[in-house]
């Protein structure tokens, strides 16, 4: 990545702020013209006003209407305003309050990025050096047509990023010699435990209940794959054995006996050394157990694929190809399995099923396990995805293509094998063990062993030149090679380091084939079949064909630079360009998660003060930014509370109904779990009779904190009464959606629970001078790294101190009036499920389609789909109720957007009107058929009851502005029934061109 830093120069509107913040605001430290909240924020005072009389019931002012929306007895004692130390990189309490200007923020974050230092990184670990391709950085990473994109549930108006998505699938399955692969999950320790999980899911149910559950894990796995494995299996009784796998004939595998759900290696392992498993894995299905195997996509250009020698999970980390290291995330796990598994692999699929006019079109495959259909049987949200940094995967296979990739990994085998030979002959050992003939290491990583006091001289000299390597034992370090590693810095810098006169290193270098190394691996070890050999990777190796094809994709795709999208519960609000910039800057994106504290106090300067920002906000005392998703910051609110709960000799959760369980179970009470606002859309009023009740019988508050955007600065967890609460930084705090990811989760508690946040084996992010070891009382990580997506945290400091705690509390005033304006217009048109009794709702709402699949025959999906044509998002249908649509518009749209979306809402009414009229057909109606594709309009044989302009150009603004679907409604029946998630092909399906390269076509 490059070096990037843009001052910002931004003319604002006047009078975009109440008067007595824009006093504020200039005299304690911005100028009005550089306000950010007035940007951030798309209603004008004067349109704030007017949507405020037309409310129902109309207001003279928003306090007034906040009076109305918000319980008194919620509300907040104090106005929210940051109390900073003076050590902190805002400095100023009053800075942080008004709100910084763009360019005093980015100043303040580029200071703090100037303490951390860049290292050359040999840790590995799982984190290697890569180069983002240029063409990839700018049009994918740093493209809001790429990042504010929301999962790809309306498939009809996703077909780009999903076409992208099905590439890396299939690059996935090719690499790892799989079946079938996800659209990614969460980080590679994730998806082990995913692994674990599903090992225990395809036994037979009566083992499955088996009390007494033993997972073997390979001694030679990643130290904090083991750490989040052991985390994840506490809740399903599962026992977790580490060891020597292959030991003893595999003694410790086959001395589980039926106790055996599954064993796990790392291949290549934590230490460089490749095993042949071929003979552990028949021991495995002797078992009749599962053999999952973390495995690395660069590694196996050129080693026999896990499919190939008898794994059924295979799984790792993506970040290697081209997803800089970021301190330790986003990056794109991926994760694939046999045929026979194939309905059992978690996370999402992208499959290939086709559309009305019988066109292929791709979709998320078995959306029966996703959250809008199964609700609480749901088993995909629980690992979400990280389709951004997956697309970005997918792109660079596509970019390199088999022989790019194949010539990257030369360069790192050859490195590997070169540092190998030249440590044996200069004092070193190397104690790297495998199959290599001669002892050659197989890959990028090597360990080497010298006396102490050699080890002690050559880490100091590796301080000294920022050298980092893996410190392993006073004797032993090891070194893994990335891409981003150049020759000359292999010679000048790593050798030199460790002691290898130059000249001797120039000239090994010149000696250097990297066949000669290739030859070294054995052949039960030597991949022998073909990978990436659809077109999709053989054709687009230009930059000029590569950004056509990422464009070409990126124009199939409705995001936010195109209209609202109005989720409810998700919070689609604006990802300013300055908050985004950080990501691309080279002191925050190239640092190793494992990298010494040394190199790293500007990412601790920033998660201190992220962290004082966020507990504030939420009323808490202490959190933790390890939780990398919404999901992995619930489990680790709850595990928590387990964890608190065991300290005191107290039960397990078992409740179901308040007022009567916690009386039942007042022995045995743990926690219970609300949102708030309710997922319904609106305060609660007792709320807190709910909390001290909980309270009362011994058990503890976790608030889901996905709604907080409708209480910043009005109430928070805290002071309502919880325990614990987890944030969504990709909803209320601005990190992008990416398409389906990355997300943040952070866990924000009360000071009795703080010792029991997550810890790492590497590092342990809440550890302080009062409290260094924490080991005994915190639970184990629930994720990779120990701050978990940490490049992309500067995107949410960069929204709080530049709203500013005031621009906070105006903003969510804003977000509930936006939500209420909607509803005032749409009531008079459609029913509304649930209001508090000033009829007011809280920033999101749910719109009754129930009673029209009765009257008509016309469902949500219907409304969905024909929103397209009108160039909207649908809002979230059927959650948290059957057949209804909830809507949330965010505080970032503008009045005319919102009068856009309403008008467009009025208008499918009186569509619909016509239906129950009898006035159109009940099955062949403009609801029925959309949306309506170029294609399907352009169609000779027109048989529809309604015109083509009727159907393309419903109100006027579209014939400005339109969005057009690349593809018509698709059938999701066929896409389950008819499983294909990869652009391979597939019995059955003859070969046609498809959006830029083959794809199956149904017959």
């Amino acid at each position: 990545m490059r070096r990037r830093f843009t001052s910002t120069t931004i003319t604002s509107r006047k009078n975009a702020l109440p008067q007595n913040i824009q006093e504020a605001v200039s005299t304690h430290y911005i100028p009005v013209t550089e306000k950010f909240v007035e940007r951030h924020v798309g209603s004008s005072p004067s349109e704030v006003d007017q949507m405020l009389k037309a409310l129902d019931p109309p207001v003279s002012d928003i306090d007034e209407f906040i009076k109305q929306s918000l319980p008194p007895n919620i509300r907040a004692k104090s106005e929210l305003r940051f109390q900073l130390p003076p050590d902190d990189i805002v400095r100023d309490g009053d800075k942080a309050h008004w709100g910084m200007s763009e360019d005093a923020a980015t100043m303040v974050l580029q200071k703090a990025a100037g303490r951390n230092k860049l290292s050359t990184p040999l840790i590995g670990c799982g984190y290697y050096g890569t180069i983002v391709p240029p063409v990839i950085q700018r049009n994918v990473l740093e493209n809001p047509a790429w990042y504010t994109s929301y999962t790809p549930y309306q498939a009809e108006i996703s077909q780009g990023r999903l076409e992208s998505l099905v590439n890396f699938q299939t690059a996935v399955t090719d690499l790892t010699g799989m079946n079938i692969a996800n659209a990614s999950l969460l980080d590679e320790a994730t998806a082990a435990a995913e692994a674990m999980t599903m090992s225990m899911n395809i036994l037979p149910l009566a083992r499955q209940k088996n009390k007494d559950k033993a997972f073997v894990v390979s001694d030679k796995c990643h130290p904090q794959t083991i750490a989040v494995l052991e985390s994840r299996a506490n809740g399903f009784g599962i026992n977790i054995l580490v060891g020597d796998i292959l030991a003893d004939d595999c003694k410790l595998v086959k001395d589980q006996g039926e106790k055996l759900i599954g064993v796990l290696a790392q291949y290549p392992d934590t230490y460089g050394g490749v095993y042949d498993f071929k003979p552990l894995a028949d021991t495995i299905h002797q078992a009749k157990a599962t053999f999952a195997v973390a495995t690395d996509l660069l590694a196996l250009t050129h080693l026999k694929p896990p499919g190939e020698f008898g794994a059924d999970i295979a799984f790792g980390s993506a970040q290697r190809f081209g997803v800089p290291m970021g301190y330790g995330g986003p990056h794109a796990a991926f994760f694939a399995c046999s045929e026979q598994h194939k309905r059992k692999i978690p996370g999402r699929l992208v499959g290939v099923s086709k559309d009305r006019l019988g066109n292929p079109a791709m979709r998320l495959a078995l959306q029966t396990r996703e959250q809008h259909i199964r609700r609480e049987k749901a088993t995909s949200n629980v690992c979400t995805a990280q389709a951004l940094l997956a697309n970005m995967a997918a792109m660079y296979a596509v970019y390199h293509g088999p022989k790019g990739l194949e010539a990257i990994a030369n360069k790192v085998w050859t490195m590997a094998n070169l540092a190998q030979r030249l440590l044996s002959e200069n004092g070193y050992k190397v104690v790297t063990d495998g199959l290599g003939a001669d002892g050659a290491v197989l890959f990028d990583t090597l360990v080497v062993e010298a006396d102490e006091d050699k080890i002690k001289k050559v880490l100091k000299e590796a301080a000294r030149e920022l050298v980092a390597f893996r410190p392993l034992s006073s004797t032993r370090i090891g070194m893994s090679f990335g891409e981003d590693i150049h020759w000359s810095l292999f010679k000048n810098k790593i050798m030199n380091v460790l002691g290898v006169p130059r000249d001797v290193v120039e000239e090994a270098i010149k000696g250097s084939v990297p066949p000669q190394y290739i030859n070294t691996i054995p052949e039960q070890l030597r991949r022998t079949s073909q990978y990436l050999t659809h077109p999709v990777f053989n054709t687009h190796h230009t930059e000029t064909e590569l950004l056509r094809y990422i464009h070409h994709l990126g124009s199939k795709d409705l995001s936010l630079v195109h209209s609202m999208i109005p989720l409810g519960s998700c919070t689609m609000k604006l990802n300013a360009t300055t908050e985004m910039l950080p990501i691309t800057l080279e002191k925050w994106a190239f640092l190793h998660p494992f990298a010494p504290p040394s190199h790293t106090e500007g990412y601790k300067k920033l998660t201190d003060s992220l962290s004082r920002l966020l507990v504030q906000i939420t009323g808490m005392d202490d959190i933790s930014l390890q939780p990398n998703s919404g999901a992995q910051g619930e489990f680790a609110g709850l595990r928590a509370i387990k964890k608190y709960q065991e300290s005191r000799a107290d039960g397990n959760l078992d409740l179901k109904d308040l007022e009567e369980k916690c009386k039942k179970h007042a022995d045995s009470l743990a926690a219970i779990m609300v949102t708030y606002p309710s997922t319904f859309g609106v305060f609660e009023p007792e709320i807190k009779r709910v909390c001290e009740l909980v309270h009362e019988h011994g058990g503890q508050v976790y608030m889901d904190g996905a709604n907080m955007n409708a209480q910043i600065g009005l109430c928070s967890p805290g002071e309502i009464g919880a325990d614990v609460c987890h944030l969504n930084l990709h909803k209320t705090f601005c990190i992008p959606h990416g398409g389906g990811g990355p997300g943040v989760g952070p866990i924000a508690v009360k000071q009795h629970l703080a010792k029991h946040l997550p810890g790492h084996p590497f590092m342990d992010p809440h550890a302080s001078a009062e409290n260094s070891d924490r080991s005994s009382t915190a639970i184990s990580p629930v994720s990779a790294a120990p701050f978990g997506s940490a490049l992309i945290l500067p995107i949410s400091w960069l929204y709080i101190v530049m709203m500013g705690s005031a621009g906070l509390t105006y903003q969510t005033k804003i977000a509930l009036l936006n939500a209420n304006y909607i509803m005032s217009r749409l009531r008079p048109h459609y029913p509304i499920v649930y209001t508090n009794e000033n009829s007011r709702c809280a920033h999101e709402f749910i719109l009754d389609a129930r009673q029209m699949k009765e009257t008509c025959g016309i469902e949500v999906v219907d409304i969905a789909k024909r929103l397209q044509d009108y160039g909207f998002h649908s809002p979230t249908m059927s959650w948290p109720i059957a057949n209804t649509l909830m809507i949330e518009p965010t505080e970032s749209e503008s009045k005319e957007e919102l009068d856009r979306f309403c008008d467009a809402f009025i208008a499918i009414r009186k569509e619909i009107k016509d239906i129950e009229d009898g006035k159109v057909p009940k099955e062949n109606n403009l609801l029925k058929n959309a949306p309506h594709t170029q294609e399907d309009l352009l169609r000779a044989d027109w048989d529809r009851p309604y015109t083509r302009e009727q159907a393309a150009y419903p109100m006027p603004y579209l014939r400005k502005k339109k969005f057009w679907p690349s593809v018509a409604r698709i059938d999701d029946a066929y896409g389950d029934t008819n499983l294909f998630c990869s652009c391979t092909p597939v019995e059955g399906f003859e070969q046609e061109q498809f959006t830029g390269h083959q794809a199956p076509m149904p017959t």
